[in-house]
């Protein structure tokens, strides 16, 4: 499985609006083949690893190891389930169930059912980890949602007019890696006023989708001359005047928006953890004092301790001279 898992990593940010899946038959304590999906439309991962194999014949009575439960149903590409049983593989063992509570668990009856010996639950939580954002927009509706925030170490995210940047060179340049991994990057309406953001993909190598650039708004009016509004990225432009924000995450997802963004200003970040729709945070942490009345977490916060967020794994990493400090929030504070 730890070997599907390396291959189900490189189809990671290819598939949308699929899932990175990996494959792996083997045989006698012997790897014959892997696989990974590509992209949506192509062949998936089962499919990939039966191509793979020197001869079609090697595959009856293997074992195929799965990071995902094989598809039952068809799609775009006609089930996974079909594949397997018509190559007369012995064994099917994957790690994470499907999301979709349509499909979560029919695999595994249709191939028993069959003859083929199933095990599921292997490495699981690593296996889920490919695709942590597609699960929760698959089993929700939402999409997947990282506050991100450059701070100073009092907790404040306005700077003087003369300064615009309170983090280094190299902490913005880690953030605009983690604004390229999101279909959607959200601010409020009063950043686009007070800072006129561009929120494109800059500096980094290679090809970058261009995300979503939205604005959530109470009346929707903005300069006509900024730059969301009027450079050559204005059509992935999106602007949302009257709307709750879990209204705009869920129009979002129903976009094909599988992660979300959500960079400032302290109002929205305040609304969207009052409202517990943050499953990640990435915070940057600059060795410096600013004071001033605007916070990186604005919001009406907590009524009490018992009702603090707890975030849950954090990481941290010097970049540049500030801090990087990354954490799920604990399901429960959601």
């Amino acid at each position: 499985m730890g070997v599907a898992i390396d291959a189900g990593r490189l189809g990671v940010g290819l598939t949308r609006p699929n899932p990175a899946v990996g494959a792996v038959i083997a045989k006698n304590g012997r790897i014959l083949a892997s696989g990974w999906h590509l992209a949506a439309g192509q062949p998936h991962a089962e499919i990939e690893a039966l191509r793979n194999l020197t001869s079609p014949d090697q595959a009856r009575g293997a074992t195929i190891y799965i990071t995902m439960e094989p598809c039952s149903t068809q799609g775009r590409t006609p089930p996974c389930t079909s594949a397997i049983i018509d190559a007369k593989i012995k064994a099917v063992v994957y790690g994470a169930t499907d999301p979709n509570p349509k499909h979560a668990g029919r695999a595994h009856g249709i191939l028993e059912a069959l003859g083929v010996q199933v095990r599921s639950g292997v490495r699981a939580a690593e296996c889920a980890a490919l695709n942590t954002a597609w699960n929760k927009w698959v089993a929700t509706g939402l999409p997947f949602v990282i506050a991100k925030a450059g701070m100073s170490l009092d907790g404040k995210i306005s700077s003087h007019p003369s300064a615009r940047w309170i983090t280094s060179a190299a902490a913005r340049k880690d953030a605009m890696c983690l604004r390229a991994s999101c279909q959607a990057v959200l601010v409020g309406a009063e950043t686009v006023r007070a800072d006129n953001p561009m929120l494109t993909i800059r500096g980094l190598r290679g090809s970058h989708d261009q995300p979503w650039r939205v604005v959530w708004s109470r009346t929707g009016k903005l300069p006509p001359k900024c730059h969301l509004l009027a450079d050559r990225h204005r059509d992935r432009t999106l602007v949302f005047a009257g709307k709750s924000l879990r209204a705009v995450l869920r129009d979002l997802a129903g976009r094909g928006v599988e992660q979300v963004l959500i960079e400032g200003g302290g109002r929205v970040l305040g609304e969207a953890f009052d409202r517990r729709l943050v499953d990640r945070v990435v915070f940057y942490i600059a060795p410096t004092l600013l004071g001033g009345p605007v916070p990186a977490v604005g919001g009406l916060g907590v009524a009490g301790n018992e009702q603090r967020i707890h975030l849950a794994n954090p990481q941290y990493k010097l970049v540049g001279g500030d801090v990087r400090v990354e954490a799920d929030v604990n399901p429960a504070s959601s």
